[in-house]
């Protein structure tokens, strides 16, 4: 890739906490880089399973005002990861969390997987055009682990970058199968782990062979737990004394915080990108070239 314009990275999530979750220590180094970064996200998580106890009353099943809430822990993320640049696909609440496959939020009428598909698209399609950037990250095809809206954010992005030709690539975010099983095993030496460690197989991972871009983000952990931290309805995050890190969500699986982030490139040129979404460093970038 030549870069002709200030780089811009633009990333599509499905709801609050997925822009660090998957993709946080990413954000944090290239927004330090003078990168303009949009992140999109797609619903308020309204279906979210509330860690805290204090704050269950705001569930889906009590209060049902999740969303408003989240909306503030996604704003404190933001800043935590350096995003000047977010929005909600549609405008905030245009599309409601679908819930996990085979629960009753999924025939929601207002559900992000029973919008106007086009309506969407074109949702997207407007900003990337308005924004014109060189790279997008979304999902895979089973949208990470197979939730409904992960796998409609991934439809709508790839329908959305076929109509604007400025994007050059387009990323799937993924984990690593090598990484998370060194990872895990950090953690099964580690004392006083207050989550439960993962059985075989129970992580979400990508085969290693497939991944084709490593994006270095050790010097961006602090920045990635910040947000993570933000995302208190969510996230717990949990730190030994030696720095080692580990995140859990409602179901209370150790979950490793790695150096790395990794990616598949689903569209564009390959050259450069082993470790580099813009496949050149982006000083150049910014240079004009």
């Amino acid at each position: 890739m030549t870069l002709t314009a200030p780089p811009r990275l633009l990333l599509v999530h499905a709801h609050p906490d997925d822009e660090s979750l998957w993709t946080g220590g990413t954000i944090a180094r290239y927004a330090a880089q003078g990168v303009h970064v949009t992140v999109i996200t797609c619903t308020l998580g309204e279906e979210g399973e509330v860690i805290p106890e204090g704050l269950r009353g705001l569930g889906p099943d009590a209060a049902d005002q999740l969303g408003g809430y989240r909306v503030g822990e996604l704003r404190s993320a933001c800043g935590a990861l350096g995003i000047a640049d977010h929005r909600f696909l549609g405008g905030p609440g245009r599309w409601r969390d679908s819930g996990m496959v085979g629960t009753a939020a999924n025939a929601h009428p207002r559900a992000f997987v029973n919008g106007d598909f086009e309506e969407q698209v074109a949702a997207l399609e407007a900003v990337l055009r308005e924004l014109r950037p060189q790279v997008v990250v979304s999902y895979d095809p089973n949208g990470g682990y197979g939730h409904p809206d992960h796998i409609r954010a991934h439809q709508v992005t790839m329908a959305a970058t076929e109509r604007v030709p400025e994007v050059d690539r387009v990323f799937y975010a993924v984990t690593s199968r090598a990484a998370t099983e060194v990872g895990v095993a950090a953690l099964a030496e580690v004392e006083g782990l207050p989550f439960r460690l993962p059985a075989p197989g129970e992580l979400p991972v990508t085969e290693d062979a497939e991944i084709t871009t490593t994006v270095d983000v050790s010097e961006n952990l602090t920045a990635k737990l910040g947000a993570l931290r933000a995302h208190a309805t969510q996230v717990q995050v949990w730190q030994a004394g030696d720095g080692t890190a580990a995140y859990a969500l409602s179901n209370g699986i150790a979950q490793p915080l790695v150096a790395a982030e990794y990616y598949v490139l689903a569209k564009g040129s390959a050259e450069g990108a082993e470790t580099d979404l813009f496949g050149v460093p982006v000083a150049q970038g910014g240079a004009g070239r």
